[in-house]
Formats: structure tokens, sequence, C-alpha cells
């Protein structure tokens, strides 16, 4: 059955938006007594079936409900610099979506090269991600901020930070087992030494990717599949 996504799902029926009933109608033309899912990105999972096939306000009614539906095992949110190409990091959005991860917050830092994002397009990546993944979890998407003011904000579970100086570090894999996780990874000239040392004074655990120097989209997402892979 086709996935809508709809974040107010109230009583026994409701209405497509606009886009999403024209999608329903126009495009995949689906018609009254049609059965679809619909999401609400909080965990709820509904079948439903159409009830007025309006391309612009279609209505379905309830016929089933299933709340939490799957979630992620544990809680991982990604502290990452916005990339100068933003292309790049709406790249990673959609994949870290599919894979798994449930909160991102672009990180300003000294160096970074993108000092301001505009979340409306990026929260229409998540939702459609969402879609096509079957997930019920919309990743929650926050405002961008500084560095500075990340770490000020109570952190609990396993803090860690990425980078790639010769300080002592672990690999990803001997990062503590949490339920819940904040890493952070910085822009493509990576954190400064001073950036650094206050995240360590702030509690963050430095970790490393291997050998090899990764873009700061590919760093997120590999750090977005090594956290699944632990948890299987």
């Amino acid at each position: 059955m086709h996935l809508f996504y709809n974040p107010h799902i109230q009583g026994d029926s409701f209405e497509l938006e606009e886009q999403e009933s024209k999608h329903a109608i126009r495009v995949l033309r689906l018609v009254r007594g049609d059965r679809v899912i619909m999401v609400d990105g909080k965990g709820g999972w509904y079948e439903a079936v159409i009830i007025d096939d309006h391309p612009k306000r279609c209505r379905l009614h309830v016929e089933s409900h299933t709340p939490g539906y799957h979630p992620l095992p544990y809680s991982l949110h990604l502290a990452v610099a916005p990339t100068k190409n933003l292309d790049r990091f709406e790249w990673f959005l959609e994949k870290a979506t599919e894979i798994g991860i449930t909160e991102i917050t672009p990180l300003i830092c000294v160096r970074s090269e993108r000092k301001q994002v505009k979340t409306e397009r990026l929260e229409r990546i998540l939702v459609s991600a969402m879609k096509q993944s079957q997930k019920a979890f919309k990743p929650i998407l926050h405002n961008p901020v500084s560095m500075e003011e990340f770490m000020k904000r109570n952190r609990q579970g396993t803090l860690g930070i990425a980078h790639c100086y010769p300080l002592e570090q672990r690999g990803i894999s001997e990062l503590e087992l949490s339920e819940k996780y904040t890493l952070m990874v910085g822009p493509e000239g990576d954190f400064t030494e001073e950036e650094v040392s206050e995240a360590l004074e702030a509690g963050y655990v430095p970790f490393h990717l291997g050998d090899s120097r990764l873009r700061t989209e590919t760093a997120a997402l590999y750090i977005t599949a090594a956290i699944s892979l632990l948890h299987l």
C-alpha cells in the first residue's frame, strides 16, 4: 500500500494536506475505497481507507492504529557541521533517515564554510526519506547552533567527538554502548584544537573513523551506520 504523512492525525477521520492529496489522487490515481498507510512522524502507523477522493482535500477513515511502530533501540543525536555544498548535507540527511537516527543539529563551528541553514527544505527531505524507508518516526531537525551553545546543554548517555588530531582516541566500535548517543562531526577543515579541548572538558570522548580522511557527510553517515550495526 502507498504511504502518506500527516503529523496531525486525530480521531477516526482526517484530511490529507493539499500536496499529499494531489499526489494521491492526481498522480497515483487512487479512488474512494482504496486503502493506504499513514504515518505521523512520531511513531504512529495507521491503516486507512479513502472516503472522499477530492484532489485538494482527500479524506480518509482510520481502520487501525499501531503506536510506537518499530522504534530504534537507541537514541542517536548527531551534531554535524553543514557542508558548503548543501546538496551533500541533504544527501546525509536522506541516508541517515533511511538507516536510523533520532535527532540532527546543524553545528556551526569556527571553520564552518556554511554559517546559515534554512530548515524548511531539509524537513521535506526528512519526510520523503521516512516515507521511502517505510518508517513511522521522523528525525527531529533542530535549528543551527554554535558548538559552544550546543555543549552548554545537558546531554546524557555516550558523548563523543570525531576529529583528526593525533591525540589518544578510540575507534567508534569502542565507544560505550548506550541507549543514548550524542556525537559531533566537524567541518571539512576539522574542529580547531581549542574546540576539541573544550569538548573534552565538557565530557565528550574523542573517537576516530579509521585511517581514511572522510568528508563531513561521509563521516556522519559512517557514524550512523556504525551505531546501527553495534545494536543489531
